[in-house]
This record gives structure tokens, sequence and C-alpha cells, in this order.
């Protein structure tokens, strides 16, 4: 018969077993299963990727991941490998479409049952994980895991391009592929713009289409975007938690925007321009500078035809060339 264990740390109420142990039943460090359980709450990833620098609390997660690097699993289409069968599976809708799980109030398709299952959070707002640090809660348990580095200060994934480092392979993906790379793939049915991911795109056909995905539960205002939910509600109904500046206690609704405005503060430019030796605050300002150098010119005036770089430009010019339709302004 075995022995059980609660966990300390947690009031989760699970048993932890182990066999073969003369050990204090309250010293949840001293058996091997209760161990794996600890690293949840202690963060501990002890075991790393020889390959590729990645850490992993067990020697088993390891092991898996190990798969990543073979040709075990590997996707014909793109030579993309993953760590199971199942995951290939999973991996190969990319590039058939393939989306079997419709969620019942927006539509919205998925490739998998959990991705459906985390998107229907939206709209339920149901948030089951809570960090025990600071009360935030979370509807998925990657945010939460990801949200405790903000206490930990640990920030595991690093660039290689320019040594900036981030909480989550999320961040670090999306950062090289919006300041490091000028490819985009993906581009407007409705009036051609282009993007460099399909999130992008997909939230930029929202403008086209006028979908409001996202209610206010107390007036009959919707939204396109959920950041814009958020901030109507804060503004509106008084409801969630507004991001203070520590130094001069200005107020935001989204935390990025927060953390932009401290950078001013402290004169941290972190992107900087490979073509010359500006730098800016955000990536946003680095890829509007950026534009100069490419050449390229995507804003078009609807009234000469004319086109111009960046968004500002046309803008001001289009306001004299519809004053005056023929006459062209340089």
């Amino acid at each position: 018969m075995h022995d059980s264990y609660v966990c300390l740390l947690c009031v989760s109420g699970e048993s932890l077993f182990d066999v073969n142990t003369e050990a204090d039943c309250n010293d949840i460090t001293e058996h091997p299963r209760p161990y794996y359980h600890k690293a949840r709450h202690t963060g501990g990833k002890s075991y790393s990727c020889t390959q590729c620098e990645k850490r992993f609390k067990t020697q088993h997660y390891l092991n898996v991941h190990m798969n990543v690097h073979s040709s075990k699993y590997k996707c014909t289409e793109c030579g993309k490998c993953c760590q199971s069968n199942h995951e290939l599976i999973i991996h190969s809708r990319s590039h058939s479409g393939e989306k079997p799980f419709e969620c019942t109030v927006c539509c919205k398709r998925f490739a998998t049952s959990s991705n459906l299952v985390q998107h229907s959070r939206i709209h339920s707002g149901e948030k089951l994980y809570k960090c025990h640090l600071c009360d935030k809660v979370f509807s998925q348990s990657s945010q939460l895991n990801t949200h405790m580095r903000v206490h930990t200060g640990d920030k595991p994934y690093k660039c290689s391009l320019c040594d900036k480092s981030f909480s989550d392979s999320g961040s670090l993906q999306t950062h090289k592929r919006h300041v490091h790379s000028n490819r985009r793939p993906y581009d407007c049915h409705y009036c051609g713009k282009l993007f460099k991911s399909s999130r992008n795109l997909k939230r930029h056909v929202y403008i086209h289409t006028g979908t409001k995905l996202y209610s206010c539960r107390h007036c009959s205002d919707s939204f396109t975007w959920h950041d814009q939910l958020k901030t109507h509600l804060l503004k509106s109904h008084n409801e969630g938690t507004w991001f203070t500046c520590h130094i001069c206690q200005k107020k935001f609704s989204q935390s990025h925007d927060l953390k932009n405005h401290v950078l001013r503060h402290e004169g941290v430019k972190p992107y900087l321009c490979c073509e010359c030796v500006r730098s800016f605050y955000t990536a946003g300002e680095l890829r509007h500078h950026a534009v100069i150098h490419s050449g390229v010119k995507h804003f078009c005036c609807g009234t000469c035809g004319k086109y111009f770089r960046q968004k500002y430009y046309v803008v001001k010019h289009f306001k004299r060339c519809s004053i005056r339709p023929g006459y062209t302004f340089p």
C-alpha cells in the first residue's frame, strides 16, 4: 500500500506517492515524484538541451524534447521536427488548413480541441489560474507560468541577433519576425496591405468586414479587438486594473503601453537600426523608420495616385490634394 503525501505549497489536494522510503511525510523534497510536483512551484529547470539550451524540469521532458532535433517525426512539407506523432498530425493541419473544431459563439475554427477550449474562455471570461504572489488571474496555465517570470526576473530566451532577452519563446519569435525580418508573406485581399503574420492579417481584415467579436456585458457597445474592450471597461465601467507609472503616476490600460512609457523615463532605446546609427524605444518606431531605407512606397493617394513611404505623409498630402483636385503637390 502506498503512503500518501500532500503538497504543502498549494491547495490542489493532489496526493503524492512514493514507495521504499522512510523519510518524513511532510518533507516533499525527499521523494522523487513529489520533487516533480514541487518543480511546478519553484520553477526549477535543471535539465538543459545541449543543442538549443532550452531547459526542462525533468529528464523525461528533456528526452521528449530531443525528438525535435531528430528526424523521427519530421514534416514532409516544411521539414519541421515534432516531439511526437500526435504533434506531427496537429502540425500538418497548418499546411492542409484543416480546422475541425468550431467555436459556437463566433464560429472561429481551430486545429485542436484544446485550442478551442482555451479560446472559449475569451467569451466566458473564465480564468482558472491565479498567481499566489499578486492575485492576478489567467485563462491558461501557460500564461501563469510566463507571468511568474515577472516576479522572478527570469528571461531564458535570448535573441541571437541583438542579445535582447525574453520571458517566453513566443515573444522571442515575434521579436525576430517584427524587428529583424522584412518578410511580409500575408496580404489583405481587400486593400493589398502586407503583414508579417497571419494573426496580424486576421486582425486587420476585421477593419474591412466590420466584425466586432467583443461585447461589453454592461452596455451595448462592442469592439473589434479585446484590448479595446479592456480599455472600455476601465474607462466607462471602472472594471479592471490600471497600470500606473511609478515615476510620474500616469495610468495606462495596457501593460505594454506602460513598459514603453517607462523606457522613455529611463532613456533606454533597445531597438537599433541595422542601416544607420539611430535607435528607438519601441519596435513600432523602428519599423516606421526602416521604411526610409527600404525605398518601398505602400501608401497611395486616392485622388492623384501618388505613392508615399509612410501613412503620415499620404494623409497630409491627401488633405491638400482633395481641396484642389487635379493639382499635384510635391
